[in-house]
C-alpha cells in the first residue's frame, strides 16, 4: 500500500511549472517517498536523442525511478498532442495497475491539461494539410496569413505572419470544423488528484537559473548534439527544430546568429519568455499548490529534504487548493 494524502488515496500527482524550477528533481524525491513513476509531459523530452538542450534527466536517475513518455518520436516527426495524451492516459493507467502512484510531470500547459482535462483537439486531413503546405512553400506565409485574416481575425491576431506552421494549422482546422475558436475546459477539482507548482520567489533569481542552464548545455555539448540529431533529420522536424537552443544553434549555424556567444544569449533569451508564458498558464490554475523557493542558504541535500517536506504537507492539506506559495530554501541546486 502506498502512503495516502490527508487521509485519502492519492490517485495522480502532477508536478508542474516553468523550466528550470526544479521540477524533475523534486518529482523523484516524491516518487520515491509514495513508491511512484514519473510520465513526462515535457513536449521536447518526447523527441529522442534531444537530451542535453531539454535537460532530460539522466538515464541512471531513470533506473531509480521509473520514467514514461521519454524518447517516443524521432525528430522529424511533428508534435502531436492528442496523441500524446491518448498514450500518457495509458500509462497512467497501466501505472495505477501496478499498485503505484502516477506522477505526471513537466512544463507543457497544453499537455497537462489534455492529460489532466480531457481537452479533445480537432483532427488532421492529409490531403488537406499536404495542399496547404504546397501553398506555404509556393505563396510564403503572408498569403495564408491574409486568408485567414478575413475568416478569422481573431485568431489571425495571435499567429505571427511568418509562423507559417502554425498558420497551415489554423486554415486546416477552420475548413474542417468551421472555426478555429478552440476553449480549454475549466480546470475542475479530481477527486485523488493533488498539481503541485514550483517556481522561484522573484523572476530575477529564476533568470538567473536560466543562464546558469544555458550555460551548462552549450558547455555540456549541445552543439554537438544539434549535429547529431542533423543527420537524423532535426531540420525537417516542424516542431523539434523550433525547439529552445536548437532552433537557436540552427540559426547561428545558418549564419543569423554571429557567434557562439550571440546563440547562447539568444537561447537564454527565448527561454526567459517561454517560462513567463509557462508561469502565466499555470497560474490560471487554481488548483495547483505552489512551492517558492527563498534564499540561497543550505546544502543540496538540506534544500532537497525541506522542499520534499513543504511538498507533502501540501499533498497532505486537507483543505481546497488556492494559488499561493509556501517558502522553503533555495532549490537552485535541482534540475528542472
Amino acid at each position: 500500500m502506498r502512503p495516502s494524502a490527508g487521509g485519502a488515496g492519492l490517485d495522480l500527482l502532477a508536478v508542474v511549472g516553468p523550466t528550470a524550477a526544479g521540477k524533475s528533481a523534486l518529482a523523484i524525491e516524491l516518487a520515491r517517498h509514495f513508491g511512484g513513476e514519473i510520465v513526462n509531459a515535457d513536449s521536447m523530452q518526447l523527441y529522442r536523442g534531444m537530451d542535453i538542450g531539454t535537460a532530460k534527466v539522466p538515464a541512471g536517475e531513470r533506473r531509480q525511478v521509473p520514467h514514461h513518455l521519454l524518447d517516443v518520436w524521432d525528430v522529424d516527426e511533428s508534435a502531436d498532442v492528442a496523441r500524446y495524451a491518448a498514450l500518457a492516459r495509458r500509462a497512467l493507467a497501466e501505472i495505477r495497475a501496478r499498485g503505484r502512484l502516477p506522477l505526471l510531470v513537466g512544463g507543457s500547459g497544453l499537455y497537462v491539461s489534455a492529460v489532466l482535462d480531457g481537452f479533445q483537439f480537432p483532427g488532421t486531413d492529409p490531403a488537406l494539410r499536404a495542399r496547404l503546405e504546397a501553398e506555404l512553400a509556393t505563396s510564403g506565409p503572408q498569403v495564408l496569413h491574409a486568408r485567414l485574416t478575413a475568416a478569422a481575425p481573431g485568431a489571425a491576431a495571435s499567429i505571427l505572419a511568418s509562423n507559417g506552421r502554425r498558420l497551415v494549422r489554423a486554415l486546416e482546422v477552420l475548413e474542417l470544423t468551421g472555426s478555429v475558436q478552440a476553449v480549454l475546459p475549466a480546470p475542475e477539482p479530481q477527486e485523488g488528484l493533488v498539481v503541485l507548482g514550483l517556481d522561484t520567489r522573484e523572476p530575477a533569481e529564476l533568470d538567473t537559473r536560466i543562464e546558469q542552464r544555458v550555460t551548462t548545455m552549450f558547455d555540456g555539448g549541445l552543439p554537438g548534439e544539434v549535429r547529431a540529431l542533423v543527420d537524423r533529420g532535426l531540420r525537417r522536424g516542424r516542431t523539434a527544430s523550433r525547439a529552445l537552443g536548437y532552433r537557436q544553434v540552427l540559426q547561428w549555424w545558418d549564419g543569423l546568429l554571429a557567434d557562439e556567444a550571440e546563440c547562447r544569449a539568444a537561447t537564454a533569451r527565448a527561454t526567459r519568455r517561454f517560462a513567463r508564458r509557462q508561469r502565466s498558464w499555470f497560474r490560471r490554475d487554481p488548483r495547483v499548490r505552489w512551492l517558492h523557493s527563498a534564499g540561497q542558504a543550505g546544502s543540496a541535500a538540506a534544500v532537497h529534504s525541506a522542499l520534499l517536506t513543504a511538498a507533502l504537507a501540501e499533498i497532505a492539506a486537507d483543505r481546497k487548493p488556492v494559488a499561493r506559495a509556501t517558502q522553503v530554501g533555495s532549490v537552485a541546486a535541482c534540475a528542472s
